[in-house]
């Protein structure tokens, strides 16, 4: 029997290396798409039939007007809020905290919007098509086996398939055993793309070089709806020893699934896609995001109007 499945995308954050503007709302398509628009459509195609934004409510009536109207003309959309205050019965937001308080929060945020399997996918990333495929028949049968531990997958991106030509970035090398369940995931800074791939840019201005074959978590993840319980009690840990975090601090989806990990609490399967990921981290990626697009329209992987081969 079919489940539903709900696509979650985290668009509260600020975008400080982009500069100015929301830059999960920059125009990238031929027809003036944003990324999330390719992401929407492909979830949609592969067989998602909910949509839930998480983002602030200083940028929802930019949102809505933006991206938030055409979704709702195609899909069951629902929108949910990241904010400071936003926090379990008995703590406070301390007055010098300025920032959100991390994905895993965000994610807590949808958990009144969400009742069944759902993805989570970074509002300003393009996965590619069969990234969405994957994951979605992944969520149809996570439960297949009896375990007393909880399913979570992510999606795996090869290495060289991510990188920037503007600058270093963060990945999430995949640590895994033989049967591909993901054992730890090693975040690596200042990773940047060379004549052989890849290699991670050291501060004394050496450089490592990396295979550029190895798998990376690109914050894709498959979960269920128990997942939240538990990351109401990682949140209520994490405040609890707040003062340990200082005023910065975050509590990360991923951090919290790799103590999952550790602890022996969560399996979680490493699914693979060969798909280029893109996104805008920087300003000087942008009109290659826009180039890539405008080949995929042209090669007839998208139409150019994105949405109508899902209008019914």
């Amino acid at each position: 029997m079919k489940r539903n499945a709900a696509l979650t995308v985290m668009a509260a954050g600020i975008g400080s290396r982009y500069g100015r503007g929301i830059k999960q709302l920059a125009k990238v398509g031929p027809s003036g798409e944003i990324i999330m628009d390719y992401s929407v459509h492909d979830a949609l195609a592969a067989g998602f039939d909910k949509i839930v934004f998480i983002i602030r409510k200083d940028i929802e009536a930019e949102f809505r007007d933006v991206i938030g109207k055409r979704m709702e003309k195609i899909a069951d959309v629902a929108y949910v809020f990241q904010e400071l205050d936003d926090l379990p019965p008995g703590f406070s937001c301390p007055p010098e905290r300025k920032k959100p308080w991390g994905t895993g929060q965000a994610i807590l945020s949808a958990a009144k919007a969400i009742d069944g399997p759902f993805a989570v996918i970074n509002a300003d990333d393009y996965y590619g098509k069969s990234a969405f495929v994957t994951l979605y028949d992944y969520l149809q049968t996570m439960h297949a086996q009896e375990t007393d531990k909880e399913q979570i997958a992510t999606v795996s991106f090869r290495l060289g398939n991510t990188l920037s030509d503007h600058g270093g970035v963060t990945r999430g090398i995949c640590l895994m055993d033989e049967d591909h369940h993901l054992t730890g995931v090693r975040e690596t800074k200042n990773i940047i793309r060379t004549e052989n791939g890849a290699a991670v840019k050291l501060p004394d201005g050496s450089i490592r070089e990396l295979n550029p074959d190895l798998r990376v978590s690109m914050n894709m993840w498959g979960l269920d709806t128990g997942f939240f319980d538990i990351l109401d009690e990682g949140f209520r840990a994490f405040l609890s020893e707040s003062g340990k975090h200082g005023d910065e601090g975050e509590f990360l989806l991923p951090t919290c699934i790799d103590g999952l990990i550790r602890d022996g609490r969560a399996e979680v399967s490493v699914l693979r896609s060969e798909d280029s990921w893109f996104g805008v981290t920087y300003q000087e990626d942008r009109p290659l995001v826009v180039d890539a697009f405008r080949r995929l329209t042209e090669q007839g992987v998208y139409r150019k109007d994105l949405y109508s081969d899902l209008v019914k």
